[in-house]
């Protein structure tokens, strides 16, 4: 019988009755509560998750970002550093070469100097020696000279003979 009043009933869905409204949105309501609690919920939650996700990340990005700036800024300034500490290596090596050169022809200088001195006293005294020599030698051709020449004119007369004697007399008392 139900069956037969619900069928002869005048159904109409653009013009629904009371009843049909009501029970509708009481069915709605509590399907909406179930979705609500069963499905809302937790898409919700996921949905919050990646909204906190997603902004981890871009914070996380952020973070990235100004560390790489800091990390570049630190990187130029150590290389430079390490560009200013080259140069000032390559500036002292280049002053120590100059020194070390500077000092090298000073002390070859020096040592020629040494040695040209030393040649000149080397020349000195073998030209003093030679000299000396040549003096020895003159010394004794004269003496020889001379003595031939007083034994030819001593041998013949006795007045230089006896002056000979008294002259060698004097000079064994000396």
């Amino acid at each position: 019988m139900d069956s037969i009043i619900l069928l002869s009933m005048d159904f109409s869905p653009i013009k629904p009755n009371f009843g049909l409204l009501l029970w509708t949105v009481i069915v709605f309501l509590i399907f909406w509560l179930i979705i609500g609690k069963l499905a809302f919920k937790p898409i919700i939650k996921a949905l919050n998750d990646r909204a906190n996700d997603i902004q981890d990340s871009l914070n996380a990005a952020k973070t990235a970002r100004e560390e790489m700036k800091s990390l570049i800024s630190e990187n130029e300034r150590i290389s430079a550093e390490a560009r200013e500490e080259k140069m000032r290596i390559i500036r002292d090596a280049k002053e120590s070469a100059n020194a070390l050169i500077a000092e090298a022809r000073d002390k070859a200088k020096e040592e020629a100097q040494r040695i040209v001195t030393n040649a000149k006293a080397d020349i000195e005294n073998a030209k003093k020696a030679a000299l000396v020599d040549v003096k020895n030698q003159v010394g004794a051709m004269a003496i020889d000279i001379a003595e031939t020449v007083i034994r030819q004119k001593l041998s013949a007369d006795s007045e230089q003979q006896d002056y000979i004697k008294r002259l060698v007399e004097e000079i064994k008392v000396n």
